[in-house]
């Protein structure tokens, strides 16, 4: 394992580096990689595949190397990857359900990786239990998954379980100090806490767009605490994570549009709900994002307040939060800050997205003012 791609994709991923070192002994039939975005799955998944199906091959290093690459043009290894929001039902059975039970076309094994497993619909998960549970010999299934509650329980329990944790904050910064030359040492410590240990998160946050989220969550906040929320500040959240949702629902439209001219089956109606699950999914997320980012300020607050500036996470904002930490009891913005996570969560509930803005911004006003 020295030196291997394997060992290099799990460098901060102990436990699954172990899991995973042991599991190529005696490799089980189907895998769950699990844990959060930016952890480090998709690289392991890749290198965990390419040492399977070097074992037997003619040549084990161009076995190895070929399956390596992204994407990977060894026919023994199937990658599948959603095109929007959602799997399609028929690409999980034509390309995973009804592909494994055809023989390798070199060396002994075939391996299938179903990234965002979450995202098939309960109709491909059911459909593929058959094949978790009886494979061929020579089948290898990997499962990998950001969002365990996504997935069937019956699926979940089919695959042997590979944890990843979320990324630590000094690795983030590490990575991001590497490949953001321009941007402020401060900016980067900020957002490499600020992501929960998701690297494509970090990214996202030091983008413009952001940069500007920041920004709006830190002026609903300040607005709560000028008691100015009849100007109703939220709306700035609502509409950012709209034009985001539209942005991504337009780029999958179009590359659905233009897989269907290359020859892939896709009706209109299929790309057109592609797109629109893609662009949900995408206007939840930063939605989401928004609510985190605001919850954070409160948390950072409370810490100000509290003498504790260690523990800030807006480490490029200590002068903003010093300013307004003079103004706020420490025990209320840590109450603010558990309101904002219990809106966030509610809005699950499928609630009113705009009423439980407007419903939170004026507790927090009733707090915090």
């Amino acid at each position: 394992m020295a030196g291997s791609p394997l060992l290099e994709a799990t460098e901060h991923q102990a436990r699954a580096r172990v899991a995973l070192n042991a599991a190529l002994a005696e490799p089980s039939h189907a895998y769950l990689f699990r844990g959060p975005r930016g952890s480090g799955k998709r690289a392991a998944a890749r290198s965990f595949a390419a040492e399977i199906l070097a074992v037997g091959a003619a040549d084990p290093e161009d076995a190895r190397r070929r399956a390596l690459l992204d994407p990977s043009p060894h026919p023994d290894l199937v990658w599948l990857a959603p095109a929007g929001a959602q799997h399609m039902v028929e690409e999980v059975r034509e390309r995973v359900i009804r592909a494994s039970a055809y023989r390798p076309f070199e060396g002994g094994k075939r391996v299938f990786v179903i990234e965002a497993a979450e995202a098939m619909r309960d109709e491909s998960q059911n459909a593929l239990l058959k094949t978790l549970e009886e494979p061929p010999e020579f089948v290898h299934l990997i499962l990998l998954s950001s969002d365990g509650e996504g997935l069937l329980e019956t699926v979940a329990s089919r695959c042997h379980a590979i944890e990843f944790a979320p990324l630590p904050a000094e690795v983030l910064e590490e990575r991001l100090a590497e490949e953001r030359l321009d941007t402020a040492p401060d900016e980067i410590a900020a957002v490499a806490r600020l992501a929960a240990g998701d690297l494509e998160r970090a990214l996202l946050l030091l983008e413009d767009r952001g940069r500007e989220l920041r920004a709006e969550a830190e002026r609903c906040v300040a607005a709560a605490i000028a008691g100015e929320c009849a100007g109703a500040p939220w709306k700035a959240l609502l509409d950012r994570a709209q034009a985001a949702g539209e942005d991504v629902e337009a780029a999958t439209r179009e590359a659905l549009e233009e897989e269907a001219k290359a020859g892939v089956r896709r009706s209109a109606k299929e790309i057109g709900d592609g797109a629109k699950r893609a662009g949900r999914r995408r206007r939840t997320e930063i939605l989401e994002l928004g609510f985190e980012l605001c919850a954070t300020w409160l948390r950072d607050l409370a810490a100000v307040a509290a003498g504790a500036e260690e523990v800030v996470f807006n480490r490029d904002r200590l002068e903003r939060l010093r300013a307004q930490a003079s103004e706020v009891d420490a025990s209320a913005a840590r109450q603010g800050a558990t309101l904002v996570q219990e809106t966030r969560r509610g809005l699950e509930l499928n609630v009113s997205e705009e009423l439980a803005l407007e419903a939170l911004f004026f507790r927090l006003e009733s707090l915090l003012a």
